[in-house]
């Protein structure tokens, strides 16, 4: 199933293949002050894939906190955050705002609270790679 979703001003795209129904990916409400103060909720499907299209790499803000080893991706122009991603194994992945998906008023499942504040950098990878989706395609990042 391949949903699509951009930035508010369509800067930033991006195409995610999922492998469940939409009604079955899971939604996560991250609890640090980035993911809060842009209400955020989280998506991703390890058995599908993300293609993520940049029409001006110029208005395009690679944002890192806290441990400092994951790229924000931002548009400068309207301020909307599309997605998060990290290198793992030499390979990109990511997870979706999931508020920025088309469909996104589909995804049913109740929003699980989550809280990483006690991870470290090894912690944190070992979560993501069984979580997180593989990134097939950077076009114009």
């Amino acid at each position: 199933m391949k949903l699509k979703g951009q930035c508010h001003c369509g800067n930033l795209s991006l195409e995610f293949e999922a492998t469940v129904p939409v009604a079955e990916l899971p939604l996560r409400a991250c609890q640090c002050s980035f993911c809060r103060s842009h209400a955020a909720l989280s998506t991703s499907d390890p058995k599908g894939s993300v293609s993520v299209l940049a029409r001006d790499a110029a208005l395009v803000q690679r944002y890192r906190f806290g441990l400092g080893i994951t790229d924000f991706l931002i548009c400068r122009r309207c301020g909307v955050y599309l997605l998060a991603m990290m290198d793992m194994d030499g390979h990109p992945y990511a997870v979706i705002n999931a508020n920025v998906l088309e469909r996104r008023d589909e995804m049913t499942s109740t929003p699980q609270p989550m809280d990483y504040d006690g991870e470290d950098a090894g912690s944190r990878l070992a979560r993501r790679k069984g979580r997180w989706t593989p990134v097939v395609a950077l076009q114009g990042l």
